[in-house]
């Protein structure tokens, strides 16, 4: 059973009929449900990583008046609930794991992922939160939430960067995947440095990851899960991933420089098919400056482009 079923079952079963006998008044106050750290999260765990912090577990979220009234209260309930469940018998809480079951307050349970205590307003604040941690935010599910609150906020991060910001970040991500992959790794091979070339690789892995997930207006997730969830993406996501595997598992340095040239080609088409660059080049380093100079904000627009 994934863990969502499990908590999802966990939450319907056992902890909303307790929660609402002995919060009676409270219930229409609450958000259930689980979001966060966590494989499961994602829905992308399997037997080898329930071997922590694993387990029939539930989240509520309050307002912060309503936390500073009864959350704590709230929480050691849900924490002492039996987790006899489906055939688990406890939550596996590993040294890293706290934090992962019980009451939050709404605005704390964000910003311990976005730093900020309320909704991210301004560009430079979007661009200040790391594109993992948006992911962590807002992934999961969400069992109910009477009062709108959590799911409101969260809804509003799911909306994604501001244009701006996204065009920001993939002229960016352009720059940096032309400069790892297109130019660097080959040039690393031609002089036997082989780990550079590894390191090179790497980069532009990581950041046509990137660019896949902010062409589909996503957050990119955990460097763990984010090649895995390229198959959830209907852009590009589901043609890079099989090419990602293959130039991971080549010892062919020359199939390795086709396929990053391949993948690079697949970028630009896309970006060219968004309107976001007009120019005939195969090199993704030329279309960054058309992709910024999309820019409305002044700031952002003048900005060194590999920022």
């Amino acid at each position: 059973m994934k863990g969502l079923e499990l908590s999802r079952g966990y939450y319907s079963d056992i902890c909303r009929p307790a929660v609402e006998e002995h919060f009676k008044e409270h219930i229409d106050k609450m958000a259930f449900g689980l979001v966060g750290d966590g494989s499961e999260c994602y829905g992308f765990d399997d037997e080898i990583s329930r071997d922590h912090d694993f387990g029939p577990r539930v989240m509520a979220w309050l307002s912060t008046s309503d936390y500073e009234l009864f959350g704590a209260e709230l929480h050691k309930f849900i924490i002492a609930l039996p987790k006899s469940y489906k055939g688990y018998e406890g939550v596996n809480i590993s040294e890293y794991g706290q934090g992962r079951e019980g009451a939050f307050s709404i605005p704390d349970f964000f910003k311990k992922f976005t730093g900020l205590d309320h909704p991210p307003e301004t560009l430079i604040e979007w661009m200040r939160i790391p594109e993992v941690n948006l992911s962590i935010a807002t992934n999961g599910e969400v069992f109910s939430d009477a009062s709108g609150a959590f799911t409101g906020y969260r809804e509003y991060l799911l909306a994604g960067y501001p244009e701006d910001v996204k065009l920001k970040m993939i002229a960016a991500r352009c720059m940096k995947a032309a400069q790892s992959g297109q130019y660097n790794f080959p040039r690393c091979i031609k002089r036997k440095e082989y780990t550079a070339a590894q390191i090179a690789l790497s980069e532009f892995i990581n950041t046509v990851c990137s660019l896949v997930y902010l062409l589909n207006n996503k957050f990119k997730p955990f460097y763990k899960w984010m090649h895995r969830g390229l198959n959830d993406l209907s852009l590009l996501g589901k043609d890079i991933s099989p090419l990602l595997n293959d130039i991971s598992l080549s010892n062919d340095h020359i199939k390795s420089v086709d396929i990053i040239e391949q993948i690079s080609g697949m970028v630009i088409n896309v970006i060219r098919d968004e309107g976001l660059s007009d120019s005939n080049s195969d090199f993704l380093l030329d279309h960054a400056p058309l992709i910024q100079q999309k820019i409305k904000d002044e700031y952002l627009k003048n900005m060194v482009p590999w920022g």
